[in-house]
C-alpha cells in the first residue's frame, strides 16, 4: 500500500506522479471503511479526495496555509498529515474530531464548524503574513454551498481588492446540505457549460483572477494547475469541478441524504442500526399552517430536512413561493421573516440553535427593534442538541432572552409545542421564537391548564422547595419529584416555565408563603440564563433560589445525560441537593 508509507505532506511528495492515483484510491477506501463504520460527513469528504492529494503534493504545509471552510472535508487532509491511524485503526477512531482542530496538529490552522468564513480567515492570515513579512502560500478552500453566505460575498470582495498572494479554491459539487439556491448558482452552472469561459463571471466581476478545471478527480491535472498558481502574486480562484459522494454510486446519486450518514452497509448503503426514526411534529404543524395561512411563509436557510421537507413535498410547496430555502443564509432568511412579517404575512424561520448566532444582529436589529410578528423554531437546543463545540446550543436561552420584545418559549410536550405554535403564528403583537424539543414528550393530565402568554404552570403542587425546570429538563424533575415523595413522603412543586424571557411573577410570589427553596433546571448556559432571572426576582426576599446549569465554556464530544450529571442534574443528584439545602 502507498498509503502506508505516507506519515505526512513530505512523503506525499516524494511519491512518483503515477502513484498519486493509487494513494487517492487508498485515502477514499480507508474513508468509505471508517465512515461505514462510525458514520459522518460521507459526501463532502469523498468527493475532495484527490484535490487533497494534490495540495499537500504541491504546497508545503504547514508552512503553506490551507484553510477548509467548515472542515467537514477534512478527513483525507488528516489522513496525509499523520493522522492516518484514526481512519484505518477501530482503536484510534475517536482521537480526533470530524473538524479541523490546531490541537490534533499543526496543519490545522483553525478550529472551524460553520460555513463561509474560509475566505475571510485566509484574508487575516495573509495580512498578518504581510505585515511579520512571510512569503508563504495561503489557500483556502470553499464549497459552493458556502457562497451563498454572507461572510463569503463580504471575503471575495475583500479578496478583489487585495494585491498579494492568496488562493481560493472553488470545490464546486452543485450542491449544498440540499440543493443550491440563489442567482449565483446560475453563474456556476454557466460556467461548468462553458468551461469557464462564460461571460457572466462572478470572480471576474469582483477583479479576481480565474481559472476553471473541469474534472476535480483527475489528480495529475489538479497538481499541474496548483503548481501554475503556487506563490502567485495576486488573489486567484480556481474553479474546480467535483462528484460529492465520490466513490460510491448511491452517495453519488442521492447527494443530499449522503451528505452525512451514520454506520452503513457498504455493499448498497443500508443503515447498520436500521432506518432512522423522525418525529414529523414540527413538519405536520408547518404544513397546517401553509395550509390554512394562505399568507404563511416558512424559510430554511440550507437545512429543508430539519423541518421535514423532502422530495415532492419540499418541491411542490418551493413551487408555491411559500416555502423558501435562501441557502447557508441566515442573516437573509431572519430579515427576510420580518419582511414578511412586516407585510402582514404569516413568516416562520426554523434554523438549528448552533446556526441561530449567525443572524443574531438581524435577529435583534432587522426583527426585534421593528417589534414584527414573525416566529422562529430553535431547532436542537441545549445540551441534547448537537455535541460538537464547532456545533454548539447551549447559550440558546441567555442569546435570546435578553434581546427586547422577543418572546422565547419552551414546550415540553408535543400538546405544548402545537398551543405554542398555533399562539405564535397568530398573535401580531410582537416576534416569537420556541425553543422546539429535541425529543417530544405526551402527557395527558386534564388538570394541567393549557398554554398561557406569559403564565408558568404548576404541574405538580408541593411545599418546601419547588423545581423549576426548563422544557426538555421537565421529566427529570418529574422524577425527582416522585423519588423524593417515596422518600421522604413530602411532595415537592414542580413548575413548567413555558416561557423564557420573562417570570410568572404571580406565581413566584406565590412560592412565597410556603416554601423556602426553588431549584431551576436548564439544560443550556448557566451565566445569563433562565434561572437567573428567577434569582434576580427573590432578590433579598429571604426565598433561597439554587441554579443549576451548563458552564460556560466549548463543552464537546459529551453525551447530554453526562454533562447534566457533571452540573448537578440527575435524580439523585437533585434530591440529595434538596436534602443537604433543607437541612
Amino acid at each position: 500500500m502507498v498509503l502506508e508509507t505516507i506519515n505526512g505532506p513530505a512523503d506525499v511528495k516524494a511519491l512518483q506522479p503515477a502513484q498519486l492515483q493509487t494513494l487517492a484510491d487508498e485515502v477514499r477506501e480507508a474513508l468509505i471503511g471508517r465512515l461505514s463504520r462510525t458514520g459522518g460527513h460521507v459526501g463532502s469528504n469523498l468527493g475532495v479526495v484527490e484535490l487533497t492529494v494534490a495540495l499537500h503534493r504541491v504546497f508545503s504545509s504547514p508552512q503553506d496555509k490551507i484553510v477548509w471552510d467548515v472542515s467537514h472535508q477534512c478527513y483525507a487532509h488528516k489522513i496525509l498529515t499523520g493522522r492516518k491511524a484514526a481512519y484505518l485503526d477501530p482503536a484510534h477512531f475517536h482521537d480526533v474530531t470530524g473538524f479541523t482542530n490546531p490541537r490534533e496538529s499543526e496543519h490545522d490552522c483553525f478550529k472551524v464548524g460553520h460555513t463561509a468564513t474560509s475566505v475571510s480567515l485566509a484574508l487575516g492570515l495573509a495580512k498578518g503574513r504581510d505585515a511579520a513579512g512571510g512569503t508563504e502560500n495561503i489557500i483556502a478552500v470553499i464549497g459552493d454551498g458556502a457562497l451563498g453566505g454572507g461572510e463569503a460575498y463580504e471575503g471575495l470582495n475583500t479578496a478583489g481588492a487585495y494585491k498579494k498572494n492568496l488562493i481560493i479554491i472553488l470545490n464546486d459539487n452543485d450542491q449544498s446540505v440540499a440543493e443550491n439556491h440563489g442567482g449565483l448558482y446560475a453563474c456556476l452552472k454557466a460556467l461548468r457549460a462553458t468551461g469557464g469561459n462564460s461571460e457572466n463571471n462572478f470572480f471576474r466581476a469582483l477583479g479576481l483572477d480565474y481559472r476553471y478545471l473541469d474534472d476535480g478527480h483527475d489528480v495529475l491535472r489538479l497538481v499541474a494547475l496548483l503548481e501554475s498558481v503556487r506563490d502567485i502574486d495576486h488573489p486567484i480562484v480556481l474553479h474546480i469541478r467535483t462528484i460529492k459522494g465520490k466513490g460510491l454510486p448511491y452517495a453519488e446519486t442521492d447527494r443530499e441524504n449522503w451528505h452525512s450518514a451514520g454506520p452503513f452497509h457498504v455493499a448498497d448503503g443500508s443503515p447498520k442500526n436500521g432506518p432512522p426514526k423522525y418525529d414529523t411534529t414540527v413538519h405536520d404543524s408547518l404544513t397546517a399552517l401553509l395550509e390554512r395561512d394562505k399568507t404563511a411563509v416558512v424559510l430554511t436557510a440550507g437545512t429543508p430536512r430539519a423541518l421535514g421537507f423532502v422530495g415532492e413535498d419540499r418541491a411542490a410547496w418551493e413551487r408555491t413561493g411559500r416555502f423558501v430555502d435562501v441557502g447557508i443564509a441566515e442573516e437573509n432568511a431572519m430579515a427576510m421573516a420580518s419582511g414578511i412579517a412586516r407585510y402582514g404575512g404569516t413568516a416562520v424561520f426554523g434554523v438549528y440553535a448552533p446556526f441561530l448566532q449567525r443572524a443574531y444582529d438581524q435577529l435583534s436589529h432587522d426583527l426585534c427593534l421593528n417589534n414584527n410578528p414573525a416566529t422562529v423554531l430553535v431547532l436542537l437546543p441545549g445540551a441534547f442538541g448537537m455535541k460538537s463545540d464547532t456545533h454548539l446550543g447551549l447559550c440558546d436561552i441567555p442569546m435570546l432572552t435578553h434581546v427586547p420584545n422577543l418572546v422565547y418559549l419552551a414546550p415540553e410536550t408535543r400538546e405544548e409545542y402545537l398551543e405554542m405554535f398555533r399562539y405564535a403564528t397568530t398573535q401580531k403583537q410582537h416576534p416569537t421564537a420556541i425553543r422546539v424539543p429535541v425529543r417530544f414528550y405526551s402527557r395527558e393530565n386534564k388538570d394541567e391548564t393549557t398554554f398561557l402568554p406569559g403564565r408558568a404552570k404548576v404541574l405538580r403542587k408541593g411545599s418546601g422547595t419547588a423545581l423549576i425546570a426548563v422544557g426538555a429538563l421537565l421529566p427529570m424533575a418529574l422524577d425527582a419529584a416522585d423519588a423524593f415523595e417515596k422518600e421522604t413522603g413530602r411532595p415537592l412543586t414542580v413548575i413548567n416555565p413555558c416561557f423564557l424571557s420573562g417570570v410568572d411573577e404571580v406565581l413566584l410570589n406565590a412560592l412565597k408563603k410556603d416554601h423556602r427553596l426553588v431549584v431551576t433546571m436548564e439544560d443550556g448556559e448557566l451565566d445569563g440564563g433562565y434561572g437567573q432571572r428567577v434569582a434576580s426576582f427573590y432578590g433579598s426576599s429571604g426565598l433561597r433560589v439554587i441554579n443549576l446549569g451548563i458552564s460556560k465554556a466549548f463543552h464537546s464530544d459529551f453525551r447530554a445525560d453526562a454533562l447534566l450529571e457533571a452540573h448537578g442534574m440527575s435524580v439523585q443528584k437533585i434530591i440529595h441537593l434538596i436534602q443537604t439545602q433543607e437541612g
